[in-house]
């Protein structure tokens, strides 16, 4: 090669990152999330559980997750998203074995308006949800869900809050390759909109900013709860995070009646049908 021959250009740890995986190192941790639905759901129904429904599934690893734990289990992933759905399949449905694979089916569709087998257990996670900002619409979505459940069905959705929550700030969490950066950029208290967004940065410098952004009302727990009351689910129930010695989440959830006055907390909502 000559001097003058042109060098291929060498690329930053940020474009040669996948936002999907970064995403799923740093926020999801599927096998705890069905973990806890499988050992609620047999706590609550004195039975296994073998149907699931994942609305704004992303890139459906929850899907996966399920259906690797049982071989009766099946599961169905609904995202309004063509984009991510495509890299679920490709990435996380393409890679289980054949039987499995068979066992997962992704809808795209809008979880307004679809419409799937009843099952066992249906999800919102990742407070994917918060993305309806009215009291009707929101109510609309858990009657949809409802429907969609069998008779001693269950519908869990993950929430958060504290007075952490209520301010703009940049929280930093370092991982081995990357430093995942939660941004909440914008609060108004009149409304409970927020706009919040992911960046992540690598130890070479570069950036990926606005990753994704959420646009969001900050729903409460007694409106979460009002408001599954109101769409027909006969209790709703709260389970609360745990604390290490070192007051530490635990990543432990048990029901309570309270809760704890924590300036940041995440908090499972289970529903019955």
């Amino acid at each position: 090669m000559t001097n003058s021959a042109k060098r291929k250009p060498v690329l930053t740890m940020a474009q040669q990152a996948d936002i999907h995986e970064l995403y799923e190192e740093s926020v999801q941790a599927v096998d705890g999330e069905i973990e806890f639905l499988v050992d609620t759901f047999k706590s609550l129904r004195k039975r296994d559980p073998i149907s699931f429904r994942e609305d704004f599934c992303g890139t459906a690893s929850a899907c996966c997750e399920w259906v690797g734990t049982d071989p009766r289990r099946h599961a169905v992933g609904v995202d309004i998203d063509e984009d991510v759905l495509e890299w679920g399949r490709a990435n996380r449905v393409g890679r289980l074995p054949e039987a499995d694979r068979a066992r997962v089916k992704l809808l795209h569709d809008d979880v307004m308006d679809v419409t799937t087998d009843k099952v066992d257990v249906a999800v919102a996670f990742n407070f994917s949800y918060f993305f309806f900002k009215t009291r009707d619409k929101l109510r609309t979505y858990f009657s949809r869900v409802r429907e969609a459940l069998n008779d001693d069905g269950l519908f869990f959705l993950d929430c958060f809050g504290g007075s952490e929550a209520l301010v703009v700030q940049k929280e930093k969490t370092k991982f081995d390759d990357f430093t995942y950066v939660w941004d909440q950029a914008e609060y108004e208290p009149v409304t409970n909109r927020m706009v919040c967004h992911i960046h992540f940065k690598f130890p070479d410098g570069s950036k990926l900013k606005k990753a994704f952004s959420y646009e969001w009302r900050l729903w409460s727990i007694p409106e979460l709860r009002e408001l599954l009351e109101e769409a027909g689910f006969s209790k709703v129930r709260v389970y609360w995070e745990g604390e290490d010695e070192e007051g530490e989440a635990n990543g432990e959830f048990t029901e309570t009646a309270t809760g704890e006055p924590d300036p940041a907390w995440v908090a499972y909502i289970v529903a019955e049908k």
